[in-house]
């Protein structure tokens, strides 16, 4: 990787070279073999393991930093390592080097009149660039994924983690050395200076796709200033939806799983819809349950008459990702108001429906437009790790290329692949 000594402040010849060196891992990334690829995942995942203290020490200096300087506690918490989440770091390497690798699968071949066979053949995207604020264990999802998916990556986390960003990254390159990678495949920028991002993102030649994961304001700043195709989710307004035949038991642990396990990430529910029939019965105990775990509940005009503790929620409280203590609560006619609430309000990421009528599941299935939509189960589990992707880049709720968490497959595209025998066109 390319030495960047605190005196350099030429940011754009420090740039162009760490994407000069991406460039030409690449190549070598989409070449390398499943069984490489994951000797270096493997190795990376012992690594991890072996320098658990070091890890934890680097972590210590971050976060003594991002207190002093005042980070609000949803990023200190984004932050903050424990022994568990350096244990499911390796895990999911571990994961990722079990899955089946989907570079160079050929599907959906056919012979066409002229005699030839077409098919398609799955490829890395090639450079992704991944701009990331205050959490490290993108450090490691993003290093794994893209090693397994054959594609060399840069990751520029926020300024907030850089010990232990740093720290990770000679553990990415060792594990990626002793598998005889290029430990330029993945390169985690060395400088907090901000230009690094502008640089990042206007680097064509180098760099093919970029994925920004942080704050809302981050993510509309690169998806405005990018001249890179940009995979992203802006918020998270997720919703719970409490059909009038509902199970309340199972409505009472989708509820409170979905808003309480943790209150800083994007699929955290923020919106609970009930339907009017049922309301009356279980809304009172849903919203007791939520004010016991300290939930500020804000509400629409029946939502308070039902609801001694909540506050009037405005038209904005709808529309608003909270990550925070606080979930806003409307009462609806049924399916339809809650559907057309939804596609109105949401950030169409993750919605949950709780509900024993199949017919109604369907429907909701089918015509909310998000891009994770659930049936009796908690919207926590939009994620990468729980779907089985051993980890996730990002969250899109973009339509074109990938949506919904972004595993291997995602970062990946198709080309078309012609076999012949001398055939020529007439």
């Amino acid at each position: 990787m390319p030495a960047m000594d605190n005196t350099i402040v030429d940011i754009k010849t420090y740039m162009q070279a760490v994407g000069e060196a991406a460039r030409q891992a690449s190549r070598a990334m989409a070449a390398a073999d499943t069984n490489t690829k994951n000797q270096a995942l493997l190795y990376i995942a012992a690594a991890i393991l072996r320098e658990k203290a070091m890890l934890l020490n680097a972590n210590q200096r971050d976060c003594a930093a991002a207190n002093a300087n005042g980070l609000e506690a949803v990023m200190l918490e984004r932050l903050t390592l424990t022994e568990k989440s350096i244990a499911n770091m390796a895990e999911g390497l571990q994961q990722i080097a079990t899955l089946p690798d989907p570079i160079g699968e050929m599907s959906d071949f056919k012979y066409l009149p002229s005699g030839i066979q077409l098919g398609q053949m799955r490829v890395p995207l090639g450079v992704i660039g991944i701009i990331y604020e205050a959490r490290p264990n993108v450090t490691v999802d993003a290093a794994g994924l893209c090693i397994k998916s054959g594609n060399a990556c840069i990751l520029r986390g926020g300024s907030e983690a850089i010990h232990c960003n740093q720290a990770l990254a000679k553990l990415v390159h060792e594990g990626l050395e002793k598998a005889g990678l290029p430990t330029t495949a993945v390169q985690v920028v060395e400088t907090t200076d901000r230009a690094a991002v502008g640089e990042l993102i206007t680097m064509k030649q180098y760099v093919d796709v970029i994925v920004p994961r942080g704050g809302k304001g981050l993510i509309e700043r690169i998806s405005n200033d990018a001249r890179i195709p940009v995979i992203k989710h802006l918020d998270g307004n997720c919703h719970v939806y409490v059909d009038d035949e509902a199970d309340f038991d199972k409505a009472l642990r989708v509820l409170e799983n979905s808003k309480t396990q943790r209150l800083g990430t994007c699929n955290t529910a923020e919106s609970l819809l009930v339907a009017r029939s049922v309301a009356k019965s279980m809304l009172p105990k849903l919203a007791n349950m939520l004010t016991s775990h300290g939930i500020e509940i804000r509400g629409c005009a029946e939502t308070l008459a039902l609801v001694k503790q909540a506050k009037p929620a405005s038209e904005e409280d709808f529309y608003t990702e909270y990550l925070d203590a606080i979930i806003s609560c409307k009462v609806v006619a049924g399916l339809d108001e809650a559907i057309a609430h939804i596609n109105q309000y949401s950030s169409q990421h993750t919605e949950a429906i709780v509900t024993e009528n199949y017919t109604k599941a369907r429907r909701f299935l089918r015509e909310v437009d998000s891009s994770s939509v659930m049936v009796n189960a908690s919207t926590r589990f939009a994620d990468g790790f729980e779907y089985g992707l051993g980890a996730e880049i990002g969250i899109s709720t973009d339509k074109l290329h990938a949506r919904g968490p972004v595993g291997l497959e995602g970062l990946t595209s198709l080309k078309y692949i012609v076999l012949g025998d001398g055939h020529v066109r007439k």
